[in-house]
């Protein structure tokens, strides 16, 4: 991916745009954990690798504050049976 991932905390969201399309998570958070919620990434950018870049971004975030990971959208729970390194944060 060439695009930077920008971290909105206040708004619970990683975001990017690729040729002015944007991907993103949203998850909530509180209880020491995040529950992510929806990764979306635009037909038009996808196949890429996007999605995982910004799931990953959540994951490092989780880990980096200390925090346990729900996935509650399919996207995240598949990338998190596929990256043992990350089960650890699951709650």
């Amino acid at each position: 991916m060439t695009s930077a991932i920008t971290h909105d905390m206040a708004g619970h969201k990683f975001t990017t745009t690729v040729d002015g399309h944007e991907g993103y998570v949203d998850y909530e958070s509180g209880d020491g954990r995040i529950v992510i919620t929806h990764t979306v990434v635009p037909a038009e950018i996808g196949g890429r690798g996007i999605a995982g870049e910004l799931v990953k971004a959540a994951f490092d975030f989780a880990r980096s504050e200390g925090l346990k990971v729900v996935p509650d959208c399919s996207y995240a729970a598949g990338y998190l049976q596929k990256h043992p390194e990350y089960a650890n944060l699951a709650a």
